[in-house]
């Protein structure tokens, strides 16, 4: 084989390389398909009753019977933190498409409203810019009063901003493209133009981005219940379960270190997709 074949095989295999999953990428994708039996089919992990009190095995440390320890009324951590699962992943979820629903109103309205609702869309976007996302979600809640569904709200709220000044620059650039303006040329009305040609193109990386955001959303939603102000006790909730057990983190470690793992390496799990999509996205353009 010539050398100019060995460069030719080498440039070839190179893509397929790149292509392959990293250890960290299948270790995100194993876990995250933990989360998603957790969610769907929580029995399958854990038998046990998450709500299940014995007062007798309270504060029992973590043991091949109770694999993440017992809390003060004797419930099974590990049963509490798969039950846990849905609840924290729903409420990250709904709050990225809570936010992603409103960023992509604002972001059409400042990119197609003309220029005094592109100003005034892009004003009202730094207003809230100002105000860090956790406090903006704090105001929601003050306003509408604490539980999972405002909590919900409130962090979809909060990352809305973000959203639609990322959707707001994707059709600035796509709608002065050069196939939008073929379709103009072709006598294609403006709504056709939107949703044939500049959305689906405007929402491919952004969906993507998403990925990165349930992450985030579902550490301001633990962060909103640990205050009081998401879940609330008996709740089988991460941030509920770290504001349970910080009373006893001295004496008892597992209450507080096995919830906290959990929204730690869900956070790592999505991140780390989140930028694997965006990289390999990225490479097939």
């Amino acid at each position: 084989m010539s050398e100019l074949d060995l460069r030719t095989a080498a440039a070839s295999a190179a893509p397929a390389r790149r292509a392959r999953p990293s250890a960290g990428e299948i270790l995100a994708i194993g876990f995250v398909l933990f989360l998603l039996i957790a969610t769907v089919a929580p029995n399958a992990l854990s038998s046990i009753d998450p709500n299940a009190i014995a007062a007798r095995e309270a504060f029992q440390g973590p043991s091949l019977q109770h694999w993440f320890g017992t809390d003060e009324s004797g419930r099974d951590i590990y049963s509490r933190v798969v039950a846990g699962t849905s609840t924290s992943l729903l409420i990250g979820v709904s709050a990225t498409a809570i936010g992603l629903a409103l960023g992509l109103v604002l972001g059409v309205l400042a990119g197609f409203g003309g220029r005094v609702l592109d100003f005034t869309v892009n004003r009202t976007i730094e207003v809230l810019f100002a105000f860090p996302g956790l406090l903006l979600a704090l105001l929601v809640i003050v306003i509408a009063g604490p539980g999972p569904v405002t909590a919900t709200l409130a962090v979809g709220l909060s990352t809305a901003p973000g959203y639609a000044r990322i959707i707001r620059g994707q059709l600035v650039g796509i709608r002065s493209s050069a196939y939008v303006e073929s379709a103009r040329v072709l006598g294609h009305g403006p709504w056709r133009i939107l949703t044939r040609h500049i959305l689906p193109n405007a929402l491919a990386p952004l969906l993507v981005l998403a990925t990165l955001g349930i992450g985030q959303a579902v550490v301001w939603a633990a962060a909103l219940s640990y205050l009081g102000l998401g879940a609330q006790p008996p709740a089988a909730e991460w941030g509920a379960m770290l504001s349970a057990g910080r009373t006893y983190i001295g004496t008892a470690w597992w209450l507080t270190v096995f919830p906290g793992l959990m929204i730690v390496l869900t956070t790592i799990a999505t991140t780390v997709l989140g930028r694997s999509l965006t990289r390999r996205s990225a490479g097939q353009r």
